[in-house]
């Protein structure tokens, strides 16, 4: 129950951010070459605001996954463990059948010539 309320609470918290980011005063770029950056807030302190606000939801993003993750049912945790084991070992079994050497074709080495003895 706890995690699930944790995980909406991330979701709302992630597109407070989202929404901050995108309404804030570009400091930089075109904008504030051309005069139009004081005009699109009005206001400094809104500015500080939406600043603080989005530090604020990102360290309670921060903050509620870690309550998430040590709300998380055990059992379901061991059971997907398992089951992430169970593929682990498959992978490395098939990995390991298909790197096994093929039996390569041996060529047939000629045999060296004879050495002829010189006649006298």
């Amino acid at each position: 129950m706890l995690y699930t309320i944790c995980i909406a609470l991330i979701l709302v918290a992630s597109v407070l951010v989202i929404l901050a980011v995108l309404v804030q005063n570009p400091k930089s770029g075109m904008a504030a070459n051309f005069g139009a950056s004081n005009q699109v807030m009005g206001v400094r302190e809104t500015t500080n605001f939406l600043e603080k606000f989005t530090w604020a939801m990102a360290i309670a993003i921060v903050v509620l996954s870690l309550v998430a993750t040590l709300a998380m049912d055990k059992s379901l945790v061991a059971t997907s463990n398992s089951a992430i084991t169970e593929d682990a070992k498959a992978l490395q079994e098939r990995v390991i059948e298909t790197e096994a050497p093929a039996a390569m074709p041996q060529a047939e080495i000629p045999a060296a010539p004879a050495e002829e003895t010189p006649a006298k």
